[in-house]
């Protein structure tokens, strides 16, 4: 007896101990695993939506560590924009001014606001620079002893004239005249160290908007705080579409076994894990991210997928005489491998999401990680434990056997992809579109395409107010903030304002780019101010204690500069964050900072929101292939392990591979970029693929080990586990496709990528790996015959 055979024959002991431990204690072990779900149901109620700003950026990049280092000395990158609007003429009216001066008092007493950073036409930092006969003075915009009740129209004509003449038109009052912005800073972590509660704070600016808006005046929010409050609120309308494709699922089970009972234990097994999931995110004291909020229902999808598996095994097994208790027996013997394969492949594709320097993207995997976990307990024990309490009359069995009789009649066809001549067929074809696909996908997007809230819909109140404002201000939600590094104590230094000058000339020709308003900007703006308002007066001051003298006025602006000049800045302001724009804007910064050196001098990147996202989306771009990477060598690794031939390992990669391909293909189609929430989308489906590959391989080696020819072994895996592979692929995706109704654009296109990305993992499992299969054999023939581990022997 060989080595093989031994090790075989050891696993097969183990695996019939471990069957008949767990199905003599079935009833002691299903009442403890219902207790668990009444602990974790409890536990589950208390979880939380939890969302951050700072959970977004990328850890160690670049552009995040300058971020940090000069987070007190430029804008803040967490603001919100709100502008109060009137519906009929112009803001300049005494209601105007007395609904902004009411909204300013408002906003500012709301919690985690930096009342600092908060800046409209009635704050204090608002100021008109002036030249008077004694010389240059800088007075508040509206001087602090007017208050609404003594507005008038000449005091508003004043005010009017005020703001065209301080360069406020286009920055804190619309270039129509017709509406003024209030900036605020909000600070993440408030002073006793407690996180900003988003959720919470989106009802607090929707009933500030309720408070202000009326017939007269429209209340414009936008920001990420607004962004992800709304998103939160759609968020919920998730549970109602789940909801809708669990019923669906729920009833294409019942058609396919015709068993009320077979039909409830994959959804409630399903169910199980994902409470459990809940459950244990609130005992480890984390929360549930709002562009996360998807992922524990992908996992669900997952788990019904492997419980329909059991159900077909079950009802093959009953058809063919056995009682329950033996089907259930057999279902798990014989699914147990397969299906934990499938599923530590799931984890393993989750976990290394954490390759993604992103917090967000790490809770992600973990949340991820946690379910597929529990399915390994749910689906593969906890079911056919559960099954093997039910009874079925022999006319079930015999109906059973009728059904599957059909159901073979009909994959008989597509049994012969087996056949040679057809498999070779396949192959070109595969060949053909995995080119194509590969052809189509090279130029995808990372990042987003629309302007706006990329995951709210087109028509979302949110994406219609930052049209609104990016169309008629010049500084919107969107900016990038360019550090200037010098020495410190460099005030005096002119070679700074010059470049800076320049830069701000090169940048303002960029597509996409609104105005720039840097610390250079500034110091033209003030000599010609110091110079009696002469327009020959607006350029760089050549006089070194001039410029030094100008320094300390602009020092007195937030956002320009440390106060010793070792750090200005520029802020560019986009007219949207789609990939495309920010992305040229800063390709631009950097031909810049290499054709244009001045010594003493850095051009650093990057800061503001943009900058943020610019972070985000060169993390997801560097991490998409070594994450790939590591998801298709975690499972060319486990299929050796399993089947210990490099056949099987080629047979599953490779029409994942197509399929993977044709997913980046549709993307690019659909306008559908690559972000840290259509990332753990192309994971899922490389999961859900090589699920149906392990199950069709499983069979096949099974026939392959009782010495069928390869044709005959593949036509039986086929007709096998074919029926339930296609009944799971077509059910999942006809149930996520509802999601294309949901509120939230993320949502709508992560149920049309996933909806697709399931048909074309199950084409491609059913016609490509047997094909695979086929010509491998007769291209690398056995040198001996199939041995199985044993533990495949079922």
């Amino acid at each position: 007896m060989t080595d093989t055979q031994n090790q075989g024959d050891t696993a097969t002991r183990v695996l019939a101990r471990i069957e008949a431990a767990l199905f003599s204690a079935r009833i002691p072990i299903l009442i403890g695993l219902a207790l668990l779900t009444l602990i974790f149901g409890w536990s589950a109620t208390h979880l939380r939506m939890e969302a951050g700003f700072e959970k977004q950026m990328p850890l160690g990049h670049e552009y995040i560590t300058a971020f940090k280092e000069y987070r007190d000395d430029l804008l803040g990158a967490n603001r919100l924009n709100i502008v109060v609007k009137a519906r009929k003429g112009s803001i300049w009216t005494v209601a105007g001014l007395t609904r902004l001066y009411q909204v300013t008092q408002a906003v500012s007493f709301l919690p985690s606001v930096e009342r600092s950073g908060v800046q409209s036409l009635w704050t204090p930092n608002s100021f008109v620079n002036e030249i008077t006969e004694e010389g240059f003075r800088a007075e508040p915009l509206i001087d602090g002893s007017i208050v609404p009740e003594t507005l008038d129209a000449p005091l508003v004509d004043k005010i009017a004239h005020a703001a065209g003449a301080g360069g406020f038109v286009g920055t804190l009052v619309s270039r129509d005249q017709t509406s003024a912005m209030i900036i605020v800073e909000l600070n993440e972590v408030d002073a006793d160290g407690k996180p900003l509660d988003y959720v919470a704070y989106n009802a607090n600016l929707e009933s500030l908007r309720a408070k202000f808006e009326d017939a007269d005046f429209e209340v414009q929010i936008i920001g990420f705080a607004k962004q992800i409050g709304d998103i939160a609120d759609g968020a919920r309308g998730v549970l109602v579409f789940c909801a809708v494709a669990l019923v669906l699922t729920a009833l294409a089970v019942y058609w396919y076994c015709h068993s009320l009972s077979l039909t409830l234990l994959p959804v409630a097994c399903s169910l199980a894990s994902l409470v459990w999931q809940f459950g244990t995110l609130h005992f480890i004291g984390m929360g549930l991210d709002p562009l996360a909020v998807l992922v524990p229902f992908l996992v669900f999808s997952i788990g019904v997928s492997h419980g329909v598996q059991q159900i077909n095994f079950i009802v093959r097994e009953i058809s063919h005489g056995k009682s329950t208790e033996q089907a259930a027996r057999a279902s798990f013997s014989g699914l147990l491998i397969p299906g934990t394969l499938a599923l530590v492949t799931a984890l393993v594709s989750f976990i290394t999401l954490v390759f993604v320097p992103i917090p967000m993207v790490r809770e992600l995997a973990v949340t991820a990680s946690i379910g597929i976990g529990f399915k390994i307990v749910t689906n593969l024990v906890m079911l056919p434990l559960a099954a093997s309490l039910l009874t079925f009359s022999p006319e079930y069995a015999q109906e059973a056997m009728r059904r599957r009789e059909r159901r073979a009649a009909a994959l008989s066809l597509l049994a012969r992809v087996a056949v040679p001549r057809n498999a070779l067929v396949v192959l070109g074809l595969s060949a053909l579109v995995l080119v194509t696909a590969v052809w189509q996908s090279r130029d995808r997007v990372i990042g987003t395409l629309q302007p706006g809230a990329p995951e709210l819909r087109e028509d979302a109140r949110f994406n219609r107010d930052a049209v609104s404002i990016a169309s008629t201000y010049d500084t919107g939600l969107d900016w990038l903030s360019v550090m200037f590094e010098a020495p410190p104590q460099s005030c005096e230094n002119i070679a700074i304002g010059d470049y800076q000058d320049r830069f701000s000339a090169r940048m303002a020709q960029v597509p996409g780019v609104l105005s720039v308003a840097s610390y250079g900007d500034l110091m033209r703006i003030y000599n010609e101010g110091y110079n009696e308002g002469n327009p020959k007066m607006s350029v760089i001051p050549a006089d070194a204690s001039n410029y030094g003298a100008l320094s300390t006025e602009i020092a007195r602006l937030r956002g320009y500069m440390r106060a010793d000049c070792s750090m200005t800045a520029a802020h560019i302001f986009l007219a949207d964050h789609k990939a495309s724009t920010i992305n040229g804007v800063i390709e631009a910064v950097k031909q810049f900072r290499d054709t244009d050196k001045v010594d003493g001098i850095h051009v650093r990147l990057a800061s503001g929101n943009a900058g943020v996202l610019a972070a985000i989306n060169e993390a997801v771009e560097r991490s998409e292939l070594p994450m790939m990477a590591y998801v298709y060598g975690a499972i060319v690794v486990l299929v050796l392990l399993v089947y210990r031939d490099p056949r099987a390992a080629v047979a599953c990669c490779l029409p994942l591979t197509v399929g993977t391909f044709i997913g980046y293909w549709f993307m690019k189609e659909l306008q559908i970029g690559l972000t840290v929430a259509t990332l753990p989308v192309m994971v899922l489906a490389v999961g859900i693929g090589v699920d149906y590959a392990f199950y069709i391989y499983s069979r096949l080696q099974l026939h392959l080990a009782n010495g069928q020819t390869i044709v005959k072994a593949l036509e039986h895996a086929i007709h096998e586990v074919g029926m339930a592979t296609i009944f799971t692929a077509i059910t999942l995706a006809v149930g996520v496709a509802t999601w294309s109704f949901s509120a939230l654009k993320f949502q709508a296109d992560m149920g049309k990528l996933l909806s697709f990305m399931f048909i074309v993992n199950l084409v491609m499992a059913m016609t490509t790996l047997p094909a695979l299969a086929v010509w491998l054999e007769r291209l690398f023939p056995r040198k001996r015959p199939v041995r199985l581990s044993g533990l495949l022997n079922h």
